[in-house]
């Protein structure tokens, strides 16, 4: 596996695999959510909305965005965002394909931009994830990489 800038032909593959491997993270939201919080939130499918967030998040100048490869096969992506004005590194977004989950791929991706983060001057690492059962996987995976967990309570209500 290599880890290598985004270009614009990685795109499609980027969408397909985020959109297969938040599929059961997007289950697990809908089942510990209001459902009429979860249909506000989606109304045209969550689908619709995370195809075009990560369109968005990979064509936008204020981000940095890597790709995984095996065999010239996308595996996975990471999405930073640098805040200069903390020395804050964001881990934005992250995904692998799930037929290539479990195999280290999203670690080598969260440290591979960990080092980036150091060596753009931060001195900060920060990512956000769900309480759900659905983000349980992310939440070893950034617990294993040295993540300290900062609890809050998030509250939505349907008005």
């Amino acid at each position: 596996m290599q880890i290598e800038p985004f270009a614009s032909h990685h795109l499609d593959a980027i969408v397909d695999l985020s959109l297969r491997a938040w599929t059961p993270v997007f289950a697990s939201i809908q089942n510990a959510m209001d459902t009429d919080v979860y249909q506000a939130f989606y109304p045209d499918n969550w689908r619709v909305s995370q195809q075009k967030a990560v369109e968005d998040v990979c064509t936008t100048e204020d981000t940095n965005v890597w790709v995984a490869l095996d065999a010239d096969s996308i595996v996975g992506f990471i999405v930073v965002k640098l805040h200069s004005e903390d020395s804050m590194g964001e881990i934005y977004m992250v995904a692998v394909d799930p037929d290539f989950q479990g195999q280290g791929i999203g670690t080598a991706l969260i440290e591979f931009a960990l080092t980036s983060m150091k060596d753009a001057g931060m001195s900060i690492a920060m990512v956000e994830t769900g309480g759900d059962d659905g983000h349980a996987p992310a939440r070893r995976t950034y617990e294993k990489v040295g993540f300290g967990l900062l609890p809050i309570a998030r509250y939505f209500k349907k008005l």
